[in-house]
């Protein structure tokens, strides 16, 4: 890898800016598909019939067992041959990154439903409360503040797989650092280093704050 060069150091810096814009851009996008699509699939499956959630567990369970690198060549290789180069591989990751962290987040909200006491079930019950507004009023914002900590945790892991999606050409953080490496022979000693600091530098605070939540939380 050779010895530290300032100069490559700095030439690196606003490719690499670049790339973090995507890298953040990209898990704003996923996070948002990982939270929404997780939480209609934990209220699905606790009011739908076994028609229904049978088959979407199936569906989940094989989202979560198999790799996110896997899925998004095949989603990528699959758009790619229906739609050409029009196909965005920044919008194919995002999205396929969220629907993989769903099947996650879905389990996290689950987890927070199963917390609510039996009592506010029976009392939904006995005032005849219609289902809409017994999530929206009663439930959901118990079950939220239960899943907050986990459902924190998910989108750090989350920004931190993004770089997997180099596979299928996203120009985030690391993809940058590795194309100026192979272009110019030398860089991926400064590189990978000065992005294992940005992600510390912007994930170890997120999970602080996380931490201080839970705990806040659970008092």
């Amino acid at each position: 890898m050779g010895s530290w060069s300032w100069d490559r150091a700095g030439e690196l810096l606003p490719l690499m800016m670049e790339g973090l814009r995507i890298l953040l851009l990209v898990t704003v996008i996923a996070s948002a598909v990982a939270l929404i699509l997780g939480l209609i699939v934990a209220i699905v499956n606790r009011s739908a019939p076994k028609a229904v959630t049978v088959p979407l567990f199936g569906v989940m369970e094989f989202i979560r067992n198999t790799p996110v690198l896997v899925q998004a060549i095949f989603v990528w290789a699959l758009l790619i041959s229906m739609l050409g180069t029009s196909a965005s591989p920044m919008w194919t990751g995002a999205i396929v990154l969220g629907v993989h962290y769903a099947s996650y987040t879905a389990e996290a909200y689950r987890a927070g439903i199963d917390g609510i006491p039996k009592g506010q079930w029976e009392a939904i019950t006995a005032l005849s409360l219609p289902k809409p507004r017994a999530w929206w009023a009663v439930l959901l914002p118990q079950a939220l503040r239960k899943s907050t900590p986990a459902l924190g945790n998910y989108v750090i892991a989350l920004f931190k797989e993004v770089p997997i999606l180099s596979a299928i050409g996203v120009a985030e953080m690391v993809t940058q650092v590795e194309g100026y490496a192979g272009a110019n022979y030398g860089g991926s000693l400064e590189g990978f280093t000065m992005a294992g600091l940005i992600f510390l530098v912007i994930s170890y605070p997120i999970a602080l704050l996380m931490r201080k939540l839970e705990n806040r939380l659970a008092n």
